[in-house]
């Protein structure tokens, strides 16, 4: 029997696990759908976690596999009603002996800064701003969810199309390249056909949207310029107020790490957001590595009391 360590980054629109032995030496990785806990689907993202586990599991072609601990990183997680829910479906599946379940954004947390002072941005299918001060006070700001929060995140943004496109249907505001690209990408004939394809929408169908918005916006159209702006401007905000709550206030020194699909290296919404940030946030001292999520969950279940002790035993 091989004992092996299993780390989870569950998102809104894909979950990775990895496999690693007791050291933390990466074995396997497999990817899933997303997994995020959505009010009344806890069995649903239990099932995902635990099959994309079993698939990583048989990846690292390990000889009668022993899952000593499993760190799960979900999206949603952060209500105590639901992480428990999670948390009691995984144990009843038998993924590991023992079983931690967090939020994504702890898990993240965890790859950039350890158990160091900082504020991660996350901004993908949803956004959530999480950091830890230096006295080790730890706060969140956003992270509400895709109905009433998740401001600036591709599922906020692919609301917001939506509705640009519908008012320049009616003439309440001007013709934007948007209505087109839009149409291309849902595949629908019209803006009336619209309608019902948001009603049944994905949140991640809804995030779909972002490149679009982006593409359209670099090509020079002023409202799919102006919706990147206003996403950045909720991006930023959330920065600041954890500045304020966790460094004194924006002045100060604060160690900055982002991470998610908008906020890539490269992409549009983080060379804004930088810019944005210089003058919002002037302290924010930005991590230049990638903040790689699902690592973060293989040391938070390292520095577990149980993962101490296997590492020690290992050497």
């Amino acid at each position: 029997m091989t004992s092996v360590l299993v780390g989870v980054d569950g998102g809104g629109t894909h979950t990775r696990a990895m496999v690693t032995d007791e050291a933390g030496v990466q074995l396997a990785s497999s990817d899933g759908i997303g997994s995020a806990i959505r009010p009344g689907e806890v069995t649903r993202s239990a099932d995902i976690v635990a099959s994309t586990i079993e698939a990583a599991i048989r990846e690292s072609a390990v000889e009668d596999p022993q899952v000593r601990i499993a760190c799960v990183g979900v999206a949603g997680a952060g209500r105590e009603e639901e992480r428990h829910a999670l948390h009691e479906a995984l144990v009843s599946r038998g993924i590991a002996d023992e079983v931690h379940v967090v939020t994504d954004a702890e898990i993240a947390l965890e790859d950039a800064f350890g158990d160091g002072p900082g504020v991660l941005l996350i901004a993908g299918t949803g956004s959530i701003c999480y950091g830890r001060g230096p006295a080790g006070a730890v706060a969140r700001c956003g992270g509400w969810g895709p109905i009433i929060g998740d401001e600036g995140s591709g599922a906020w943004l692919g609301r917001r199309v939506l509705g640009v496109v519908a008012a320049a249907a009616d003439g309440r505001e001007p013709d934007t390249a948007l209505t087109a690209a839009i149409l291309a990408t849902t595949g629908v004939p019209s803006v009336d056909a619209l309608v019902p394809w948001a009603s049944h929408a994905t949140v991640a169908q809804l995030a779909s949207l972002a490149p679009v918005i982006m593409e359209t916006a670099k090509a020079g159209d002023l409202r799919a310029n102006a919706i990147v702006t206003l996403g950045v401007e909720e991006l930023a905000l959330h920065v600041r107020t954890l500045a304020r709550q966790l460094f004194v206030d924006e002045r100060a020194t604060v160690p900055l790490a982002l991470s998610g699909g908008l906020v890539h290296k490269g992409t549009l919404v983080r060379k804004r957001l930088e810019v944005r940030l210089r003058s919002m946030v002037p302290g924010a001292m930005l991590h230049g590595d990638e903040v790689i999520a699902v690592r973060g969950a293989i040391k938070r279940a390292m520095r577990t009391p149980s993962g101490i002790v296997a590492r020690q035993r290992g050497g």
